[in-house]
């Protein structure tokens, strides 16, 4: 097992000046939005960012790191995010990764289909920045700055 990986949770544990860092994938095609998403969760602190720009760099990244979030849209030219969330759940290792949805398909069916195909949580854009910081810290959990 690689150094800070703990066994079968999906996550990198990374440390920086003794502090446990949290490692987030964010996945959007729109490199607008995954800036805005990333300057919202700023105020985490102990946070790494990495980030996709298609479903398909998302599946690659998650096959080959380890991290402790996902935020998703699901509207992507090539592989959805609906099909990326059934490739993370469908993987032993990472099937309690935690996956925040964040799109412009704020109608009900396309949050249930989201939630019933194993995202952890769904937001429609646009959102309110204390909106997707305040979920991504329970998402996170306890110790989430």
């Amino acid at each position: 097992m690689a150094p800070g990986r703990t066994p079968n949770d999906g996550t990198l544990a990374a440390h920086h000046a003794g502090i446990l860092m949290k490692r987030l994938l964010i996945v959007d095609d729109s490199r607008l939005m995954r800036d805005m998403v990333v300057a919202c969760l700023r105020p985490l602190g102990a946070v790494t960012f990495d980030y996709a720009g298609t479903g398909l760099e998302a599946i690659e990244r998650l096959a080959l790191a380890g991290f402790d979030l996902v935020v998703l849209d699901l509207n992507m030219p090539d592989v959805g995010g609906l099909e990326v969330i059934e490739f993370v759940r469908s993987q032993d290792h990472l099937r309690r990764l935690p996956i925040l949805v964040v799109t412009t398909r704020g109608d009900d069916a396309s949050r249930s289909r989201a939630l019933d195909a194993g995202a952890s949580a769904f937001l429609a854009k646009p959102f309110a920045p204390p909106q997707i910081l305040q979920e991504v810290r329970r998402l996170l959990g306890p110790g989430a700055a």
